[in-house]
């Protein structure tokens, strides 16, 4: 089956420029160049939250991974972490000194990457709500940064042309990958960790081992790349481009499986759900896109039995298809041994869902102790000026 547009969503007044959907994916994000973070709820009838506080367009937006909070880039220089509820309080995040175009929670919610126009990718820690340290060898606007799913490496695209790996310990730039004839608007980790995916202005996505450091694959488009995505299986990947299409890219095939065509103008961002059964995208037209994958779930078992009787594969491709089978073994094991461990996995799970609620009330009540701390810092300014007004006035009235 094709991908189908399922539902699209009208409120920004402005291009829109990321999409992000929550854990659960009962919610999507959206930043848009009118200034406004807005909230929806993939349920019918549920009401869209506008969030207002960026003095600026809002470049980036992402949900943490349980979902508790949504981090905001802008180009009024500022990262904003919000709390995704009728109030919509949030805390601000000072020391880029131009547009944020780009932030990225690690996947254990601990730490924050955010890359800029000031040339330099920053790392903060979420709790403390702390800026940690900088990288900054790029020699021209940062575009996007992200972690890597261990949480071990940083891996940054810019309008220098180049992608740059880093080590979050060391805090060395470990390579650079120069191959791209243009700006890299756009770059991300497999879900394996092992390779990176990026698209530029040349109309190019290139995918790297970032193990061996080589170029894997490479698609030539007809137009500007301006972001991508990967399923959470690996085996695909959504790219939005600038001639108002989305492709979806078959990584185990190396060739273009499918063309969407929705937006009018540019699509500028897209981005799957957590489980892979649904994409967002975002254009210039204002309009937010949600689409049902529908070649995922019962066809990974097909495209894999098919990789599996020898359908022939590339040498390049064949370092992301072992990978990839790795994945699937796990899954297929787990299937048969499910009687057994059925009621191990409902303990586990609902474990996982008591771990989920603590991280999520710990996450609300860092964000409570940061704006309380901001209101207090108000009232002490505040109390600072009334009480030199008063020596004023009493200087005046003695002289």
């Amino acid at each position: 089956e094709d991908p189908s547009l399922e539902r699209h969503f009208k409120g920004h007044r402005d291009a829109i420029t990321s999409v992000d959907f929550s854990l659960n994916k009962k919610q999507l994000a959206s930043g848009s160049m009118d200034s406004c973070l807005m909230i929806w709820s993939m349920r019918p009838q549920m009401r869209a939250y506008r969030f207002v506080g960026h003095k600026d367009a809002v470049m980036c937006v992402q949900f943490s991974p349980s979902g508790h909070l949504v981090a905001s880039g802008s180009r009024d220089k500022t990262v904003r972490l919000w709390v995704p509820s009728v109030k919509g309080e949030s805390t601000v995040f000072k020391a880029h000194t131009a547009t944020v175009r780009s932030v990225h929670f690690s996947n254990d919610g601990q730490s924050l990457v955010t890359a800029s126009d000031d040339k330099t990718v920053k790392v903060w820690t979420v709790h403390r709500q702390k800026f940690l340290f900088s990288l900054s060898q790029h020699i021209n606007w940062v575009r996007c940064a992200r972690f890597s799913p261990d949480g071990r490496l940083i891996v940054s695209a810019s309008d220098d042309k180049t992608v740059k790996l880093w080590d979050k310990t060391s805090r060395e730039c470990i390579h650079s990958f120069c191959e791209h004839g243009g700006f890299v608007n756009h770059v991300d980790f497999h879900p394996s960790g092992t390779c990176i995916a990026a698209a530029g202005t040349d109309n190019t996505v290139k995918v790297w081992d970032v193990r061996m450091n080589r170029l894997l694959q490479h698609y030539q488009g007809n137009a500007v790349v301006n972001s991508l995505s990967f399923h959470p299986s690996g085996n695909y990947l959504v790219t939005a481009s600038n001639d108002s299409t989305l492709k979806i890219l078959d990584l185990l095939e190396g060739r273009l499986l499918y063309t969407l065509h929705g937006h009018q103008g540019p699509a500028t961002c897209v981005a799957f759900s957590r489980a892979g059964d649904l994409f967002a995208s975002g254009g210039s037209d204002e309009q937010v896109m949600v689409w049902k994958t529908n070649f995922d779930a019962a066809d990974y078992g097909d495209v894999l039995k098919t990789q599996k009787s020898g359908a022939s594969v590339e040498g390049t491709h064949r370092t992301l298809q072992s990978e990839m089978d790795c994945g699937v073994h796990l899954k297929k094991t787990k299937t048969q041994d499910s009687s057994r461990n059925q009621e191990q996995q409902e303990e586990e799970m609902s474990l996982a869902n008591t771990l989920e609620h603590i991280m999520g009330q710990l996450d609300v009540l860092t964000q409570t102790v940061s704006i309380l701390e901001q209101r207090l810092t108000l009232t002490e300014d505040k109390l600072k000026e009334c009480l030199e007004n008063q020596q004023k006035i009493i200087q005046n009235k003695t002289s």
